[in-house]
């Protein structure tokens, strides 16, 4: 008689259990893709901001644009983009409001959560201060007080024509 060669019932136990406490240990690594997702947003977007800088302080330093700019954002100097409007800089920046960052770089950005729109932004007192931009439905979205709510981009425009504006990624609680 000849015998069967084959696995028995338990041997294909043991490989389902095998297979089940691997795919235990890593699903946590797969199932965290959208916090990874809105992280590499963030980053894109301070990409975004960095480069339309770059390309309006050119254009600010050929027009001679650049040394214009104070504190409170009173005194800016203005940058033709080709668009419809010129770009209001501090110190040959873009600055910090919704209006310049839609011009600068066609963003779908508000400043009013109420809107149905890609991006937000968290607007400083003036051009001049500190803003920070948000994804809708991050931890950010409807929770601007709280202390978890770590997951914005906070772009600060240059202060003084020494100075030059800075980016910031919070992705605590993506």
């Amino acid at each position: 008689m000849q015998r069967q060669k084959g696995f028995t019932l338990i041997e294909l136990v043991v490989v389902i259990i095998i297979l089940g406490i691997l795919a235990v240990t890593a699903a946590p690594k797969f199932i965290n893709l959208q916090s990874d997702a809105r992280k590499s947003t963030l980053d894109g977007m301070k990409g975004a901001i960095q480069g339309a800088n770059s390309l309006v302080y050119s254009k600010a330093a050929i027009s001679g644009e650049e040394t214009k700019g104070s504190a409170d954002a009173s005194t800016t100097g203005s940058v033709n983009i080709g668009t419809e409007n010129p770009a209001a800089t501090n110190y040959g920046y873009l600055q910090s409001t919704a209006a310049e960052l839609i011009n600068a770089m066609d963003l779908n950005i508000s400043n009013d959560e109420d809107d149905t729109v890609d991006w937000y932004i968290a607007e400083g007192d003036d051009g001049a201060k500190s803003a920070q931009l948000y994804q809708a439905g991050s931890a950010r979205f409807g929770n601007t007080t709280a202390a978890t709510n770590k997951c914005y981009v906070t772009y600060t425009p240059a202060t003084s024509t020494t100075a030059t504006p800075t980016y910031v990624v919070t992705d605590d609680d993506c």
